[in-house]
């Protein structure tokens, strides 16, 4: 397998060739958990995946059907309401190391935090959805450049001890609410080693082909660990090794006849790059730099046949979007005209016009 095919494979297993209809939340539940820091493209992120607009994405966000909290690595994330507990419980005492950190910075210990936590339940009890200015007031928390740190650690706390998690929007802010007020509790819990098998083989049933070192980034979880959770499922799954590194992954073909012509415009942070250790299979390590930076940031991308070609940039206007593409290699206008029918997605999503300059 060429890495045009593991690339290929790939665009199948997040549902971006879309082979089947799926709903916002079946997309999220069949990912495990989408990076979602920038909230419209992270919406983005689930309609490149199926015909749904954006506004009934977010609705099913509003109705807490996709929870949108810090979880695996300290960052958003959206998950599906049924996986929050598991995964959550799972992961949040990993991600816990760097809240307790940054909070002590202010001055906030473990008790401090615990206070914190009864003060929130406290204001948000009762399906009161507030945002986190008016919660750092309940606390009497001034809002300032500094402060803003210690308010995030301690919203990210109450999140990670599964206290809050997203509420509605209140227009365009984000408010907390609680989490057993959104979310009804499972009966039952599974073991952490049940936990980290399901959560391996979610990832590699829908990011796969993946190698080890892939599943420890996306996860969060060292590769030792990651190591027991494959061995765990290994004969539930199928793997080829490419240049000394075995890739992973379930139910997929192998087929290379199976590639095909595609075009996409995805949203910064997609699943399709970011959830890698490595990225070479999607983009030449040339053109890295032009898509993705040493600190993390991500710009939106626009893929050929699973072959990230270039960046764009949208500005939402009162009564359509602009649309800015910068593509990596001189394009032909022919080419581009064609290359521009990939966006009609993102017009139907947003149900308005779209003009690119």
């Amino acid at each position: 397998m060429t890495h045009q095919e593991i690339s290929h494979h790939r665009l199948a297993a997040q549902k971006l060739l879309k082979t089947s209809s799926n709903s916002p939340v079946e997309i999220v539940h069949h990912l495990g958990a989408m990076q979602a820091q920038d909230y419209a493209m992270a919406k983005w992120a689930i309609g490149s995946r199926c015909n749904a607009t954006e506004a009934a994405i977010e609705e099913a966000i509003n109705s807490a059907q996709i929870i949108r909290t810090h979880i695996l690595r300290p960052t958003w994330h959206f998950v599906a309401a049924e996986d929050i507990y598991w995964m959550l419980e799972l992961s949040a005492p990993q991600v816990k190391r760097f809240t307790t950190s940054a909070a002590r910075k202010y001055g906030f210990d473990a008790k401090k935090l615990d206070q914190a936590n009864s003060v929130i339940e406290k204001v948000l009890s009762g399906n009161n959805h507030f945002t986190r200015d008016e919660i750092m007031q309940e606390l009497n928390i001034k809002k300032t450049s500094s402060e803003d740190f210690l308010s995030a650690a301690i919203m990210m706390n109450a999140e990670l001890d599964g206290l809050v998690c997203n509420g509605k929007m209140k227009g365009k802010q984000i408010t907390y609410a609680l989490l057993e007020e959104r979310v009804s509790k499972p009966k039952s819990k599974l073991t952490k080693e049940e936990a980290l098998a399901k959560l391996a083989l979610r990832y590699f049933e829908s990011h796969g082909p993946a190698t080890l070192l892939d599943f420890s980034w996306w996860s969060g979880f060292s590769p030792t660990i990651c190591k027991s959770a494959i061995n765990a499922i290994e004969l539930q799954m199928t793997s080829i090794e490419i240049n000394k590194q075995t890739y992973w992954f379930v139910n997929q073909p192998t087929n290379s006849n199976l590639i095909h012509e595609s075009i996409h415009f995805l949203p910064a942070f997609d699943e399709i790059l970011i959830s890698y250790k490595t990225r070479e299979a999607s983009i030449v390590l040339e053109h890295q730099p032009k898509a993705f930076t040493n600190n993390g940031i991500f710009k939106p991308i626009i893929l050929e046949n699973s072959k990230v070609i270039g960046t764009w940039k949208r500005t939402i206007k009162k009564d359509h979007a602009k649309i800015e593409t910068h593509f990596f290699s001189e394009t032909e206008t022919s080419k581009k005209e064609i290359l521009f029918d990939g966006i009609k997605a993102f017009e139907n999503y947003l149900e308005t016009k779209i003009i690119i300059e």
